[in-house]
């Protein structure tokens, strides 16, 4: 396989393919492109070349990785093949034999292949601008509150420690040559600008945009600490990741084929205004005061092609890339936390918002124990509720999964919410930024339930007393969900529907659309899971037993919206005539 190091290598892979619909008109970076791009993504359609992007020079690529065939195209099946590999062989090394170590030869000549490598020559010192207000300028939601560079790939080093990051963290073009830092707390950059800015001391960071495609996926691949993105993204290439040394640019080495990079320091104790931005949850995140990027040099191949994306409600095109990274480190997590057999985040909900495992129950509560190994791990952490089971479900098939969980959870002794601690920053069902709770929800079988399948409800036959509800919807056996009326603050609605017969479910979510909100998996997951909050919003009857909370069914789930969540990500009405009128044709015939 022939290595990609640059946006430009891996457009001409795409064409040859017959992946690649190139766009000749000209197209208004401002809120155009990106309804552009989401209609396409929409119809599972090609990447996007944008050869005349109004105000800049440069074209730009968008729907790079919206498929299951473009991602194959970029890394291909080694990659998958090596980690199932090393991690087979890890688990069956001991004791080692000639014949294992024989077999698995090819993989002592990795150390060789992976790896860094300094160059005499760098493509991306070819060029260089003098604003930010020369590069592409997207604006994908009518109230973002200025251009972001969609797909930026940032990096930094500890102050003491050498050790590097390249995480995904959005930036704001703000003009000139400064641009917003959206480095939040549980990332590694912040780990990088607390430790600077405990010592009054500026942060120097880079920001590439484009390059090797394994340069974006490394920087959003949830790797522990102790693995560098880089080095990540190098065995992903099959190659040594090329660096060019200058110390006049900056004291870190620069990604040699990267297509732009922007490079800089950020000053401590010093902020400004970030945002709205509509974000990959399907709502805008708000504005908020955060570090920002002083730029000395905005560098750029000469055959630059600027690489962006559009996020909002899933599935977006991010949604192949989580799912490929999820296929590819999903064989090592049981290397890292013995008791975990398989983990899978939902992208539907955001990531964070919920995720379900597999685990090992060999002993009394080992699961409990396997589902903390979960939640302290790494980017792990964050998930906000976490389903967990000892059947071997197809992970992936949400219904499936949610089925086993509702019907072997005794919510008595198997439902734990733990309340007043760190929730991912772009979750705003708490009220506040970066605090809130976790749901724990496990379905476990053991001696006394093996076998046995609760004789759960399948229809609705009962009356809700109320008019603030209606139309109630059988989601699966024993899941209800219940359309109320409009959320007002101390409404107490949800512990009305408590009172109501809900005809023996022993699961009711309620919501402000029931129809929408049963359409699918992806319609459920992003209703239910981005806009509750587990402490605010679950509402049953309890006992304390012991210290612990004994929760009786059925359990109430509030998802409605809150006044606090922030606004629906919705598209201009003009923007939609105008790319319907100007675009129409084709995208509907894709």
């Amino acid at each position: 396989m022939v290595s990609l190091r640059s946006t430009n290598d891996f457009v001409k892979l795409l064409q040859r393919e017959g992946e690649v619909r190139v766009i000749s008109e000209s197209v208004d970076p401002h809120l155009e492109l990106a309804e552009i791009q989401r209609r396409v993504v929409a119809k599972k359609g090609p990447a996007l070349l944008f050869t005349d992007v109004k105000g800049t020079k440069f074209p730009v690529a968008t729907n790079l990785y919206g498929s299951e065939k473009r991602i194959h195209l970029a890394f291909g099946e080694k990659p998958v093949q090596t980690i199932a590999r090393l991690a087979k062989l890890a688990k069956e090394i001991f004791p080692p034999t000639f014949s294992k170590l024989w077999n698995e030869r090819s993989l002592a000549l990795l150390p060789f292949q992976v790896g860094l490598k300094h160059v005499r020559r760098a493509p991306i010192l070819e060029g260089q601008v003098s604003r930010v207000e020369e590069l592409p300028g997207l604006v994908s939601w009518p109230k973002d509150g200025g251009p972001f560079v969609t797909l930026p790939l940032v990096y930094t080093q500890h102050p003491h420690s050498g050790n590097g990051n390249l995480g995904m963290y959005r930036v704001q073009l703000f003009g000139e040559k400064t641009v917003g830092m959206h480095i939040q707390i549980h990332r590694g950059g912040g780990f990088h600008y607390y430790e600077a800015e405990k010592e009054n001391k500026a942060l120097p960071a880079h920001v590439y945009i484009g390059g090797p495609p394994a340069l974006t996926i490394a920087a959003v691949a949830p790797l522990p600490e102790e693995i560098p993105e880089l080095v990540f993204a190098s065995f992903l290439m099959g190659e040594k990741l090329r660096m060019k040394k200058d110390k006049s640019i900056s004291p870190y080495p620069i990604v040699a084929d990267a297509d732009f990079a922007l490079i800089g320091t950020i000053p401590p104790k010093r902020r400004r205004p970030e945002g709205p931005f509509g974000d990959h949850y399907g709502y805008y995140s708000l504005l908020h005061d955060y570090p920002y990027l002083d730029l000395s040099h905005i560098l750029h191949r000469k055959d630059a092609i600027w690489a962006a994306t559009v996020v909002g409600r899933p599935p977006q095109e991010d949604h192949y890339i989580a799912e490929f990274l999820q296929d590819l480190l999903s064989p090592m997590f049981p290397l890292v936390m013995p008791q975990v057999l398989g983990v899978w985040a939902y992208e539907e909900s955001g990531v964070h918002s919920l995720a379900a495992a597999v685990v090992k129950e060999r002993y009394f509560r080992e699961a409990f124990m396997g589902a903390l190994r979960i939640l302290g791990e790494g980017q792990l952490s964050l998930t906000k509720c976490l389903l967990v089971t000892n059947e071997r479900v197809n992970l992936k098939n949400f219904s499936e999964t949610f089925r086993v969980i509702t019907e072997r959870c005794d919510p008595r002794t198997d439902f734990f919410i733990f309340s007043n601690i760190s929730q991912d920053t772009l979750d705003y069902t708490s009220g506040t930024v970066n605090k809130g709770s976790k749901l724990l929800w496990m379905g476990i079988s053991d001696e006394k339930k093996a076998g046995v399948r609760p004789n759960l409800p399948t229809t609705f036959n009962a009356n809700l007393k109320d008019k603030r509800f209606q139309k109630p919807k059988v989601f699966l056996p024993g899941v209800l969900v219940v359309e109320g009326s409009a959320f007002q603050t101390n409404d107490r609605l949800a512990e009305t529907l408590l009172t109501e017969d809900l005809g023996g479910f022993s699961y009711v979510f309620l919501v402000d659309d029931s129809e929408d909100a049963i359409k699918s998996d992806s319609d459920f997951i992003w209703t239910m899971f981005t806009r509750m909050e587990p402490a605010s919003d679950v509402y049953a009857r309890t006992e304390t037993t012991r210290n612990h909370i004994s929760y009786q069914i059925p359990i109430v789930f509030d998802c409605r919206m809150k006044p606090w969540i922030p606004e629906v990500l919705t598209p201009l009405p003009e923007t939609v005539k105008q790319v319907e009128e100007r675009f129409g044709k084709w995208i509907d015939s894709l």
